[in-house]
């Protein structure tokens, strides 16, 4: 075996200590950072009503903050679409709502109700015509 020559195994050495005084050092700025955080921190449950509401906000959807739509000379109101949906019988206004507001794909609908995913489609198109029939109807009846 081939023995370094005491110059050599100096440098190791150095470089040895100088690895490890690095990652003592590194470790200590880690320490020093989190305690700084954990100072600058508060628990949820130390936090006063007041500044609780803070952290988060409520959208509301009720009546009278969707406007009304008017496109190409008809009003579509929240009431009409709504009434609009509870024309349609109830195992296609489900579908309508969970691919529309849920974001589901065809295929995912499919497995979710057990059916065909090429029913799925059959039905929403046709749910789609059947609002849109019924809109334009009384939407070209409505004078506000």
């Amino acid at each position: 075996m081939i023995t370094p020559n005491r110059t050599e195994w100096q440098i190791r050495c150095a470089f040895n200590a100088f690895c490890k005084r690095v990652l003592k050092n590194a470790a200590i700025d880690i320490y020093k950072e989190r305690r700084r955080q954990q100072s600058k921190e508060t628990t949820f449950s130390d936090l006063t009503l007041v500044e609780a509401n803070q952290l988060y906000s409520v959208d509301d959807y009720g009546e009278g903050n969707i406007e009304d739509f008017q496109i190409a000379d008809k009003k579509i109101t929240t009431e009409l679409l709504a009434e609009a949906m509870h024309t349609l019988p109830e195992d296609k206004r489900n579908l309508i709502l969970l691919y529309y507001f849920l974001h589901l794909s065809d295929e995912e609908i499919s497995q979710q109700l057990n059916v065909p995913r090429r029913t799925v489609h059959y039905r929403r198109t046709s749910a789609l015509k059947r609002l849109k029939r019924f809109l334009e109807e009384p939407a070209d009846e409505w004078d506000e």
